[in-house]
């Protein structure tokens, strides 16, 4: 789960990280509050949204020498007449895609004297078990061209969730960013509160971007990313309430309530498979035969007539979809449930796409028998490939 600048600055506030100070604003009228808050001389207005670039983003509807989505202003007056042109409008950036996103809040923040930029990133390195460190003395947002360009300029080190961060990881840190004396003690302080922060909120991403040392030489994190472990999110009910669903796709929230592992994507044909690894090996198939796939769908092992119902109901309400390719293999999940699933899901939605159905395993063939007898128009596929073939050529004829 993801959440908003504002809000994960807040949340590192917990844990004793120096924040500049600044307030959410929903409405121009809020933005104008906020800034008659902080007192200026310097206000930072910032699109908050769940992506990268918005400084460089360009908003739908303004000329191109409009500013992006973060606008340094010297006035309460700037403040109004950015926050009024800013929200309610679609902000475009390099990690949202040709869609973007709407800005439906701001963050009004007071200015910071940079003197210089870094970037710092703590995540879960799943190959070592342990929390690995990105430090670079490229911050900015740049940082993509850096790690493209110059990836010596990028230093990683692993923390054992065992020990914990000690005096050394400290030291390496100050040492991968340049920073000596206070800096370096400043430094080895943030770095210890940030590790506690990521444990104690079960996070799988806290990424700092940028850090800066201010004209006082002083430590501080301008901007922040959090990403949280969904699964652990049941020991945080305060983190759950900062969940917004506004930036999410609505597909993805309608699987989660049953439960059901699903990624929306740019593609046309719609997947639903029992099994993450059948499913990938899907997706990689409809991408052979030429075609992209709409969505990764992990129906799950013990999948029942309702949850299959309700995966086809999400795939074919998708107007991208131009045609659906159902691959089950029964293991501990029958195809004659998963079939009958399918059937009871297409007569309370309607099929105006081809689909092709392709059943392996544990009552394969009384499936096979369930979907013949349904009366629908359905491709039957001997196996993967086959399956893979026959919708992307039914697909193709009928564009």
């Amino acid at each position: 789960m993801n959440i908003h600048e504002h809000q994960a600055k807040a949340v590192l506030a917990e844990y004793g990280v120096t924040v500049p100070r600044g307030y959410p604003a929903f409405t121009v009228e809020e933005a104008v509050q906020a800034a008659e808050k902080l007192g200026g001389p310097v206000f930072v207005v910032k699109s908050q949204i769940h992506a990268g670039g918005r400084g460089k983003g360009r908003f739908e509807g303004l000329g191109p020498e409009a500013k992006g989505g973060v606008r340094v202003v010297k006035s309460v007056d700037e403040v109004k007449a950015n926050a009024a042109e800013m929200l309610g409008r679609v902000l475009v950036t390099h990690q949202t895609g040709a869609k973007g996103k709407q800005v439906n809040r701001l963050y009004i923040e007071e200015g910071a004297n940079i003197a210089k930029e870094f970037y710092l990133s703590l995540l879960v390195d799943r190959e070592t078990s342990r929390v690995s460190v990105v430090a670079s003395t490229e911050g900015g947002m740049n940082i993509e061209d850096v790690a493209h360009d110059t990836p010596e300029k990028i230093a990683t080190f692993d923390i054992d969730p065992a020990t914990g961060v000690w005096p050394h990881h400290g030291l390496k840190l100050a040492s991968a960013l340049g920073l000596k004396g206070d800096l370096a003690k400043q430094a080895r302080t943030l770095l210890g509160q940030l590790y506690a922060a990521f444990l104690g909120k079960d996070m799988s991403l806290l990424e700092i971007n940028p850090l800066i040392v201010t004209g006082d030489d002083q430590l501080r994190v301008l901007d922040a990313k959090v990403s949280f472990d969904s699964n652990a999110l049941y020991r945080h009910p305060d983190i759950r309430e900062l969940r917004d669903e506004t930036e999410e796709d609505a597909k993805e929230i309608e699987a989660a309530k049953f439960d059901l592992s699903y990624i929306a994507l740019d593609g046309e044909i719609g997947c639903m498979v029992n099994g993450a690894g059948l499913a990938m090996a899907t997706m990689d198939i409809i991408k052979l035969y030429g075609a992209e796939p709409e969505n990764f769908l992990d129906v799950g092992g013990g999948a029942d007539e309702a949850k299959v119902t309700a995966a086809f109901k999400i795939i074919i309400a998708d107007p991208n979809v131009k045609g659906i390719l159902v691959n089950i293999f029964g293991g501990i999940a029958r195809c004659d449930i998963l079939a009958n699933g399918v059937v009871n899901a297409v007569k309370q939605v309607g099929l105006s796409v081809p689909l092709v159905v392709r059943l392996e395993g544990t009552n394969a063939e009384l499936g096979k028998q369930i979907i013949n007898e349904s009366g629908l128009n359905v491709i039957a596929a001997n196996d993967l490939a086959d399956g893979a073939e026959k919708i992307v050529k039914a697909v193709r004829g009928a564009a």
